[in-house]
């Protein structure tokens, strides 16, 4: 009986909704089920995490589009002509960060782009291009808010840590200090290497991201007060 009375046409729940949330100062978003979103996937050097993606979204594991994959190096080019997907190589230096964040934005507004996904893009991103881009989701090899930065598998080898995790967050003008959607960790003994720790991780890193960005692109994440909340 609800649904036969809920005979609103598409284009006016968005302002009916908005006359009932105003007066509770609510922040809500409307989807539909039927869209499908549009994901861009930046990388720079290292694969796993890029071919896990576009393995699930093949497998129909991730309800998305995969119009563009960028780069700051031309390395894994082979991989997007393997997939029939367009490639964009952007090198970014010091000199040439802004221009190139310039040209970065205006591939994301001509693909049309819903989610940045930082699947190994191992470039800090300026608080000007965070503010004009789609949400970003990055994976961080490390159990944050242990080991953020660089080489944290050296770190943690270095430190004697018995875990070892990966870390998937929104991106924020923080660095690495956005809110957390999904973590894991996994044991390491005094028998392994930073090779083993770097092999060990990788796994991880590709299940984590995985998750986030199903878990995001099924409008299941609640983010608030640099946390989230993810429902089952």
């Amino acid at each position: 009986m609800a649904a036969r009375r809920f005979c609103l046409p598409r284009p006016e729940i968005a302002a009916a909704f908005a006359d009932f949330a105003a007066p509770l100062q609510a922040s809500w978003q409307l989807h539909f089920s039927d869209t499908v979103p549009r994901l861009a996937l930046w990388v720079s050097k290292q694969d796993h995490c890029l071919l896990d993606l576009l393995w699930r979204q093949q497998a129909q594991e991730l309800k998305a589009q995969i119009p563009l994959i960028l780069s700051n190096h031309l390395d894994l080019a082979a991989i997007a002509e393997q997939f029939a997907l367009d490639f964009h190589y952007l090198p970014i230096t010091k000199a040439n960060k802004s221009e190139q964040e310039r040209q970065q934005l205006a591939l994301l507004q001509k693909y049309q782009i819903d989610l940045v996904v930082l699947a190994k893009y191992m470039q800090i991103l300026t608080p000007q291009f965070i503010e004009q881009a789609p949400p970003i989701v990055n994976i961080h090899h490390s159990f944050l808010p242990a080991f953020a930065g660089a080489k944290p598998y050296h770190r943690a080898y270095e430190r004697g840590v018995k875990i070892i995790g990966a870390t998937a967050h929104y991106v924020t003008q923080e660095l690495d200090a956005g809110p957390i959607i999904e973590q894991d960790v996994t044991r390491i003994s005094h028998r392994d290497e930073v090779s083993d720790l770097i092999r060990k991780g990788k796994d991880l890193e590709r299940i984590v991201l995985a998750k986030a960005v199903r878990a995001h692109l099924q409008h299941r994440v609640l983010a608030y007060a640099n946390r989230t909340v993810v429902f089952a």
